[in-house]
């Protein structure tokens, strides 16, 4: 399959995904949600410290897929600077969500990296973006772009799917090989989290302290991951 090709079809789930009633399952209010997005907050700010520091403010950051922007107003939240923040997506309406509801500065780009320079960034972040890329080929470019545009000494940083998803023919687990051979590294951090989706809705109407529990004791029943690798200072 072509990389066009490829794209497009990825544009044509989103478009039929986007704006549908599966946007139910997600609604921000819901209780399994809003454990989703504690336990993704809860590693963030234990990995973000460790890796381009405590104080955000002078992090040049660069999200990959950034849908709503919601991933970007967190780190202004934590302290960003807007100016030094970019976000790219390949569907205009998105990227028209994101700037409608995040702070003035940030820059928001349509289509792929040509049009970020080598070593600009601090921290390059995908977030449930290679899942949705079927073709090896199409992985691989974009992990190798990634890795341009971040400085030598900056982090990439991915969130994404364990598991297949064997209701959902376009969605694809990120393996741990391809992390590895896609931003190889001697410093990298890797956390696993979130109640895998189905079990988590499942449970969403019992105490906190259940699902909870689950995701702590149980760590197969966590559906996906956090990677944080840094990349060399040379090529040596």
């Amino acid at each position: 399959m072509s990389d066009r090709a490829e794209q497009e079809r990825i544009n044509q789930v989103y478009r039929q995904w986007h704006g549908g009633a599966a946007l139910a399952k997600y609604a921000w209010h819901r209780p399994d949600i809003i454990r989703q997005t504690a336990a993704r907050s809860r590693v963030l700010a234990e990995l973000l410290p460790l890796t381009v520091g405590r104080d955000l403010s002078a992090v040049r950051a660069l999200d990959i897929g950034c849908g709503g922007g919601g991933f970007l107003r967190q780190l202004i939240d934590w302290g960003a600077t807007p100016g030094h923040l970019a976000g790219t997506e390949l569907q205009q309406d998105r990227l028209d969500h994101a700037r409608a509801r995040t702070a003035p500065g940030v820059r928001w780009h349509l289509g792929p990296l040509d049009a970020f320079a080598d070593a600009s960034m601090d921290l390059v972040s995908a977030h449930t973006v290679f899942s949705s890329i079927l073709d090896d080929d199409l992985r691989r470019g974009l992990a190798a772009e990634m890795w341009r545009v971040l400085r030598p000494g900056g982090w990439t940083m991915i969130f994404d799917f364990r598991y297949g998803s064997p209701r959902n023919a376009h969605v694809r687990k990120v393996t741990d090989v391809e992390l590895l051979r896609f931003w190889p590294a001697a410093s990298r951090h890797y956390r696993t989290l979130v109640l895998v989706p189905p079990l988590g809705r499942t449970l969403a109407a019992l105490p906190w302290l259940i699902p909870e529990a689950l995701a702590t004791m149980l760590p197969p029943l966590r559906s996906h991951f956090i990677y944080m690798a840094r990349k060399p200072e040379t090529d040596g």
